[in-house]
């Protein structure tokens, strides 16, 4: 079961940081700062140090909210 895109964003503008799994066994790690949506076509684009990854916005099938932790 896949999760509208829609609802992924605005469970990041609620919580700010989420864990997404996509239909293809991948996570990532989001944020308000480095995550973007892209409504047209179907896109979520996180920015990280090292690399941009465009994920299918239309393939995610879970979000955790991500907590905050010691190291």
């Amino acid at each position: 079961m896949t999760v509208k895109m829609e609802a992924v964003k605005k469970e990041l503008e609620n919580w700010g940081e989420l864990i997404i799994g996509t239909s293809n066994g991948e996570k990532y790690e989001i944020h308000l700062g480095d995550t973007t949506f892209d409504t047209e076509n179907r896109t979520i684009q996180l920015t990280t140090p090292t690399a941009i990854f465009l994920i299918d916005g239309d393939s995610v099938e879970s979000i955790e909210k991500h907590y905050g932790h010691k190291e």
